[in-house]
């Protein structure tokens, strides 16, 4: 979702001791599902971290290397060096490479050239063009290595529950988002083609979930190659300091009506950026761990129950790489707690949390 607010590295550490357990893959494997975490380029050079995402997880999506903002320098140059890097290290671990995303449509976390970009006397048909060739040049290039892209991320304003109105919104209007699939599936057509977005439970999050909804229904109808919805996940407090330490029935019951619509529609569910914010929890460190696990596992319980969910991914698999860090800070200023391992490359409640709603899933057919 969000740009990498990580704390700082705490270096080339040896690598933390490895716990007896099942990893959460070998776990999620059992049933079907699989595990991963976002993974920054820049965290290749702690061993300890690398070296536990190695062990736990079953693949990883970059966090931003697959971003315009990195990938694009300039209107005329692409970068692929961080990205390389992530898929080397992959390929060396055996891990699988989920793609995030084509198209961030949102201008203000895409490249800084973009607004003022000069697309000349006929402006949508170079805007297309531009789209199309990003489109078709990253794709192919993983072809052989990513299975499933995020294919356009956060398009719909939660306000309004409309499109928003980005640099590419404006030029090509509706079309926007059939263009990215089509091009997407003609580059890649073995790929899983996912929508991801960040609605969430909570009334508060209703018209965002309905203008999702509008999104998915409008591209089935046009017969748009879409595979999946990427469910963000990215619960707990928000960025307002209202607490949510819990997932009520009325929440829950509003979800599951939200995800039967999408299952209804043909397509599988993915959590693809799972966290939890701490940030209106207790500073008491025990407690507001059992709340981060307790509120985990209450929403993992009703996802996994869904066999259409076919994987899980994290975004940070430890504290110190989790873009909460510098956002929406908590009131006592401590650092918060949103992932399954602690700073210091330790265990936490959630992990368990999120092994136990692996061990309670039903099994599914894993996607070919």
């Amino acid at each position: 979702m969000a740009l990498s607010g990580a704390a700082a590295l705490c270096g080339a550490a040896a690598p933390p001791p490895i716990p007896a357990a099942e990893s959460l893959d070998a776990l999620a494997r059992k049933k079907g599902l699989r595990f991963g975490t976002a993974m920054p380029a820049h965290a290749l050079a702690d061993a300890g971290y690398s070296a536990l995402i190695a062990r736990e997880c079953g693949l990883i999506v970059a966090e931003n290397e697959h971003k315009w903002y990195v990938l694009r320098p300039s209107a005329d140059r692409f970068d692929f060096t961080p990205a390389d890097r992530l898929g080397a290290f992959a390929r060396e671990h055996g891990l699988g490479l989920r793609g995030h995303t084509l198209l961030w449509d949102r201008d203000e976390y895409g490249a800084k050239w973009l607004p003022a970009h000069d697309f000349g006397p006929r402006p949508r048909a170079a805007a297309e063009r531009m789209l199309r060739d990003h489109i078709r040049t990253v794709a192919s290039r993983y072809a052989n290595q990513v299975d499933s892209w995020d294919v356009v991320n956060e398009a719909v304003d939660p306000a309004t529950g409309e499109l928003r109105a980005t640099v590419f919104g404006k030029l090509l209007g509706p079309e926007l988002i059939d263009i990215c699939f089509h091009e997407a599936k003609a580059a890649v057509p073995g790929a899983k083609l996912v929508y991801n977005d960040y609605m969430n439970f909570g009334v508060e999050e209703a018209t965002h979930r309905q203008g999702v909804l509008k999104l998915l229904e409008g591209m089935k109808a046009r017969g748009a190659p879409i595979d999946a919805l990427g469910v963000q996940g990215h619960i707990g407090g928000g960025v307002d300091p209202t607490p949510v330490a819990r997932f009520s029935a009325a929440d829950q019951r509003d979800w599951r009506a939200f995800v039967d619509e999408v299952r209804g529609m043909g397509l599988d569910l993915l959590i693809t950026e799972f966290d939890v914010n701490d940030r209106a929890m207790p500073a008491e460190i025990a407690r507001r761990d059992a709340e981060v696990a307790a509120l985990a596992k209450d929403f993992l319980d009703l996802m996994l129950d869904y066999r259409e969910l076919k994987q899980v991914l994290v975004w940070g698999l430890a504290d110190r790489y989790s873009w909460l860090q510098g956002t929406a800070p908590r009131a006592d200023g401590l650092p918060k707690r949103p992932a399954p391992y602690d700073a210091d490359l330790k265990a936490k409640p959630l992990r368990e949390a999120m092994a136990a709603a692996f061990r309670a899933a039903p099994e599914r057919r894993t996607w070919a």
